[in-house]
């Protein structure tokens, strides 16, 4: 119950003029994808899967049709989203573990994206799946920034829908899956592929998803009457093939199928790509669950709604996976754990009723250290310096904006990548991990978006130069090391 001189001072300010009552800043909510391919949306050019809700926020807001991820798997994407360091500055450059549970931290000194809106007195909360951080250590959801964490701290433990827990906050809160489902197995020597009883011990009764999502509307009708900034990391829909049977059904006997049985990672299902397309419907769901919430609360108006993926569409057939089947990346090339295009560029919308125009779309390179100055502007609060990130909030609000000098990528893991993009010129840098095998590559976007024409051969020069940007911006690191680029 609100206390009588907060009542009187909310009185007082619905008493003035119009123009001069104080302004209320936005709110954000931040949906991050996990694994979500380039063209997986029907706004991004799906023809199989059905996203309504995500279709419906495009046509409100702006698409970005060359929005790059901050790596190519999860936690040093989420850490350049988190940071807005790229990832030749960020600490965190590969998916690493750390035990007994989570990922390696990041460290106490980095900026971080929730510190900026906790310290303008935003309320803060993320709900889904971090990897940035076990509680305890220095990456710590709890003491960087956010008020309120629900969902996985882990990212292999996010690898099942059904688990034994998740964690509320500090604590872990039991879930009635009995037993647990694990999230890797197969069947065995004597279960048949075409009975649905042999896949029974994998699907579990109390869903992970379901309880993420109930938390996350439970924060927006909590902070209702303040700024809040809902951070919304899903797991869906990176594998494994868990689904509820109710947001299977209306993809049943829509494709043909071969049952998966487990062989190549996760766990089995019969029916592989309705599970895969009913996960990404179900994601879709989630997102027309908040923006219903916020619509319920009068708060559509004035909430930045963003939604992204941290990375391209994993490798057919991994984990029963057929994103050859459903043109996950489109006409791009690569997968999740590369920086060709189809494992970088990622579907991006932003709305904001009134400020970002509807139906809009830019072709403006830019990429997850942005966000954070990009939110700041916006929300007018102060982003700390010392950042890769270049604010596109003109762009967002409809503003002709110079273009991204450059983009930087590397990656330590699948060999070790490297790239940069300056306009529609690509270098593309393989093998880092065996100096001996390094190659070099370059590519014209513009006019091989498939990356299948490498131009380094014919024109040196402009290898040179980007190559000179590449060496500029890597800094050397211990726990991720590029041994091609002289780290020890």
């Amino acid at each position: 119950m609100r206390s009588r001189p907060l009542l009187v001072a909310a009185l007082a300010i619905s008493l003035l003029p119009a123009q001069e009552r104080p302004t209320r800043p936005p709110n954000v909510v931040f949906v991050l994808a996990d694994d979500l391919g380039y063209r997986e949306l029907g706004s991004f050019g799906q023809q199989k899967i059905r996203t309504p809700h995500l279709d419906a926020l495009a046509k409100g807001g702006m698409r970005l049709l060359r929005h790059y991820s901050g790596s190519p798997v999860c936690a040093p994407s989420r850490a350049v989203l988190m940071t807005g360091k790229h990832p030749g500055h960020c600490a965190v450059r590969d998916n690493k573990e750390a035990k007994p549970e989570g990922q390696w931290p990041l460290p106490a000194g980095e900026p971080m994206l929730p510190t900026v809106f906790d310290g303008a007195g935003y309320a803060t909360g993320a709900f889904g799946k971090w990897g940035l951080g076990m509680f305890g250590t220095s990456g710590d959801p709890l003491t960087r920034g956010f008020d309120r964490f629900y969902g996985y701290n882990c990212q292999r433990h996010a690898h099942s829908y059904w688990p034994a827990y998740l964690w509320n906050d500090t604590e872990r809160q039991p879930l009635a899956n009995t037993p647990p489902v694990p999230g890797a197995g197969k069947l065995g020597a004597d279960d048949d592929p075409s009975a649905a009883a042999s896949y029974a011990r994998f699907v579990g009764s109390d869903y992970a998803a379901d309880r993420i999502r109930d938390q996350a509307l439970a924060f927006v009708r909590t902070h209702q009457d303040r700024p809040f900034f809902l951070y919304y990391p899903s797991p869906l829909p990176h594998l494994a093939l868990h689904v509820k049977t109710e947001d299977l059904k209306p993809y049943a006997s829509a494709f043909p199928e071969q049952p998966y049985t487990g062989g190549n990672g996760y766990t089995p299902h019969p029916t592989p790509r309705a599970a895969y397309a009913a996960m990404i419907t179900r994601l879709d769901a989630e997102v027309g669950a908040l923006l219903t919430e916020l619509d319920t609360h009068g708060l559509t108006e004035h909430t930045i709604v963003v939604f992204t993926s941290d990375n391209g569409a994993t490798h057919s057939p991994v984990g029963g996976t057929d994103v050859d089947f459903f043109a996950s990346c489109g006409e791009l090339r690569g997968r999740k754990g590369s920086l060709l295009e189809g494992g970088i560029r990622v579907p991006a919308i932003v709305r904001w009723p009134g400020v970002v125009p509807a139906g809009s779309e830019s072709a403006r390179i830019t990429g997850f250290e942005d966000w954070l100055p990009t939110l700041a502007e916006l929300c007018g609060v102060k982003a700390p310096e010392g950042g890769d990130g270049i604010s596109f909030a003109a762009t967002l609000r409809g503003a002709q904006q110079d273009a991204r000098p450059f983009l930087y990528r590397e990656f330590a893991g699948y060999g070790g990548w490297q790239a940069v993009w300056v306009g529609d010129e690509k270098l593309v840098r393989r093998q880092l991990q065996k100096p001996e095998r390094a190659t070099v590559e370059l590519y014209d976007l513009a006019k091989d978006p498939g990356e299948a024409e490498d131009l380094a051969s014919k024109r040196p020069e402009r290898v040179q130069a980007l190559q000179s940007i590449a060496a500029r911006e890597h800094v050397p690191s211990a726990v991720f090391p590029l041994p091609a680029l002289g780290d020890g």
